[in-house]
């Protein structure tokens, strides 16, 4: 039997245990509104992995501590990789890790800088079951008042979307790197809704539904939307065969920046793209530009 290709299936697809599918399927069909209220449930709950091979060494090697997130009331782990006072902020995605963009920091270290990352609430070591895009926004403004400034950023998928939204709200920085990152939160929902397969009819009402919980159209954290507040140069760079988030979406955000540059690659997926040399080649270049 030939061996399935993890790129090409949706991270969400791959990680969400199949009795969650079997009850939203369930409730689905007996009630679509109780179905968003249960995907919504699900939408803010990351499922974790075990640490790959490639991370151990970024993991085993930082400075690791706990640290208090004031306005969100929430503890995550903050690693420290390197010594460096030039220090670049790592941002993970959605079931990610402080580790995730090892292969990108190692790099960095050798060019003489140092990273700091963390797991985001809920996620890695970091303690809580359910967590939201705003509380990755915060940990971003925290951590630059107590571990940096940063030189730049470097955020991949929800982390880009993050670190779009904290940088038009006053991250410092010089350059940002934003990697396989969403445009728009209705999109997020309605593949996420399809990836639990239920309908769009859900999709709707789990947008409705975070709209109300929230105070304001969730669509605003949009990363065209935050792009619009961005002046310094930005590199967006995105694969055209991700299936978690269509490469569409670079072009929307990049088309809203005013000092982008878009990078596109070919077969590498969502997550893939993150160890390429030749696309951490580009990053290293675009910093030391």
């Amino acid at each position: 039997m030939n061996k399935v290709d993890k790129n090409v299936i949706p991270v969400q697809s791959l990680l969400i245990p199949k009795s969650i599918l079997y009850t939203g399927k369930i409730l689905n069909w007996i009630s679509p509104f109780l179905a968003s209220r249960f995907a919504a449930r699900i939408f803010l709950t990351p499922f974790g992995y075990k640490t790959p091979e490639r991370e151990k060494k970024m993991y085993d090697t930082s400075k690791k501590e706990q640290v208090f997130i004031k306005k969100i009331n929430r503890e995550v782990v903050v690693y420290t990789y390197g010594n460096s006072k030039k220090k670049i902020l790592l941002v993970h995605g959605w079931s990610g890790s402080g580790t995730q963009l090892s292969k990108i920091a190692d790099v960095l270290i050798a060019q003489g800088y140092s990273t700091v990352s963390f797991d985001a609430p809920a996620h890695g070591d970091s303690p809580s079951k359910t967590t939201i895009l705003p509380h990755f926004i915060e940990t971003i403004h925290q951590l630059e008042e107590t571990h940096g400034p940063f030189e730049a950023a470097i955020g991949h998928s929800l982390g880009g979307m993050s670190l779009l939204r904290a940088t038009k709200f006053g991250l410092q920085i010089k350059k940002l790197i934003i990697i396989g990152t969403a445009n728009s939160i209705t999109a997020i929902t309605k593949n996420f809704a399809k990836n639990l397969q239920l309908n769009q009819k859900v999709a709707r009402l789990i947008k409705v539904y975070f709209d109300k919980r929230y105070g304001e159209d969730i669509d605003n954290y949009s990363g065209a939307i935050s792009a619009l507040g961005v002046k310094i140069p930005t590199l967006v760079i995105h694969d055209k065969n991700d299936v978690d988030v269509h490469y569409s979406a670079a072009y929307e955000i990049n088309d809203s920046l005013t000092n982008g540059k878009l990078l596109i690659t070919q077969q590498l997926g969502h997550r893939k793209i993150l160890g390429t040399p030749e696309v951490i080649s580009k990053i290293k270049k675009f910093i030391l530009e």
